[in-house]
């Protein structure tokens, strides 16, 4: 299957020498659920091919509502690993790497930022999220001056939404409304370590509550997330376009002339 019919529709609007660009570019995603797996789809879909999956996590019976990797099929199976599976249907000639594992203090220096064109912030740990958005800033603000500086985006919360007219973008101390963002802030206030560079959120200003029903239910999956406190409503209308709108600024920053 040649690369020209497979992104013809992309091509057409995009100019094949930016499709080819898009061939070049190495992007790491942290965490492949109900965000950041609509992400890594859309940017295959594009004809991105250089893009490292990280996510600890296995396929649960309660991500089916909202993950692209999650089916009846899958349940059990490490997510990245039938992520990469699902990516590779798309583009066999795709490289797609998988790890399986968490981005923590421990594993932080496993991971050499500043080689990757575009870094995705999807995780859902308060601790490891803000532990990422400093290491992302740093290797931002590192290569700023270079021909092509690290980007890094990422995700607020996505749950408790309803309505995927409020999603919007904005720069992290600009973001209103969003209480994933309020925490965030307070704890680099806190810490006094604070983001090196200003960097572009995905987020919603709407709050839902869970319904009242929902202590009546049980999760016996096994899908609560390493440091994660709770679990919140969440359906893939609005995931998916978080993790969609993610994709949109690797994409739109790429095509810049």
């Amino acid at each position: 299957m040649k690369r020209c019919d497979l992104f013809n529709r992309t091509a057409l609007l995009t100019g094949t020498a930016k499709l080819d660009e898009f061939a070049t570019r190495n992007i790491i995603i942290f965490g492949v659920g109900g965000v950041g797996s609509w992400t890594a789809e859309t940017l295959v879909r594009t004809g991105y091919t250089n893009i490292t999956l990280v996510d600890a996590d296995c396929v649960a019976v309660s991500n089916i509502n909202r993950q692209l990797p999650a089916t009846s099929l899958t349940v059990g199976e490490v997510k990245v690993d039938a992520m990469r599976r699902h990516l590779l249907e798309i583009n066999p000639d795709a490289n797609i790497t998988a790890i399986h594992g968490y981005y923590t203090a421990e594993t932080a220096d496993n991971y050499d930022l500043k080689s990757y064109d575009y870094i995705v912030d999807a995780i859902d740990s308060l601790t490891d999220k803000a532990l990422l958005i400093l290491k992302a800033t740093e290797a931002t603000a590192a290569t700023a001056s270079s021909a092509r500086p690290v980007k890094f985006y990422s995700s607020m919360g996505a749950a408790l939404k309803l309505d995927p007219s409020r999603i919007s973008v904005a720069e992290f101390w600009k973001v209103k409304g969003c209480p994933l963002a309020a925490a965030l802030r307070r704890k680099f206030k806190k810490s006094g370590q604070f983001p090196n560079k200003k960097f572009q959120c995905v987020f919603s200003d709407e709050l839902v509550q869970n319904h009242p029903d929902a202590a009546m239910l049980t999760d016996t999956s096994g899908a609560l997330s390493y440091h994660k406190a709770s679990t919140n409503g969440s359906l893939m209308h609005i995931t998916a376009i978080f993790g969609i709108t993610l994709a949109s600024l690797i994409i739109r920053d790429t095509l810049k002339f």
